[in-house]
C-alpha cells in the first residue's frame, strides 16, 4: 500500500520498528510515509470522543488508539460528506500495481 498523499511506495524494512505511520482518512485505512509525516495538515479522519487522528480502521470497525473508543465504519453511501471534503479526491491507487503483484505471485507460484 503506498502513502496516501505522495505515493511513495514501501521497501523492505530495516530491523526495528517502521517509520510508515498508520491513519484513517475517508473511512479507509491509509499509510502515511515519514516525508509525508512532517506535514501538519495531514487530513486524517480524527477521534468523535477525544480528537485523537491515532485511528486505526479494520474489519468494518475505526478504533481509536488514544482512548480505545470504537465505532463502526462508515460505508460510502452514508459517509458524511461537505463541499470541502468532496473536492479531496479519495485515496489514490499506485498505477500498475495489481500487475506488479500477480507478477510477483507469479514468480512465487511458479505459475507461467
Amino acid at each position: 500500500m503506498p502513502c496516501y498523499r505522495c505515493g511513495a511506495r514501501q521497501t523492505d524494512p530495516v530491523r526495528g520498528a517502521s517509520p510508515w505511520q498508520r491513519g484513517v482518512r475517508n473511512e479507509s485505512q491509509v499509510l502515511i510515509c515519514p516525508d509525508c509525516q512532517r506535514l501538519h495538515d495531514l487530513d486524517l479522519d480524527s477521534c468523535g470522543t477525544c480528537g485523537s487522528t491515532a485511528l486505526i480502521c479494520r474489519l468494518g470497525e475505526v478504533e481509536c488508539r488514544s482512548c480505545g473508543a470504537v465505532r463502526p465504519a462508515r460505508s460510502d453511501d452514508t459517509a458524511v460528506t461537505d463541499s470541502a471534503e468532496a473536492a479531496i479526491p479519495s485515496t489514490p491507487t499506485a498505477p500498475g500495481l495489481s500487475a506488479e503483484v500477480e507478477a510477483a505471485l507469479n514468480r512465487v507460484l511458479g505459475r507461467a
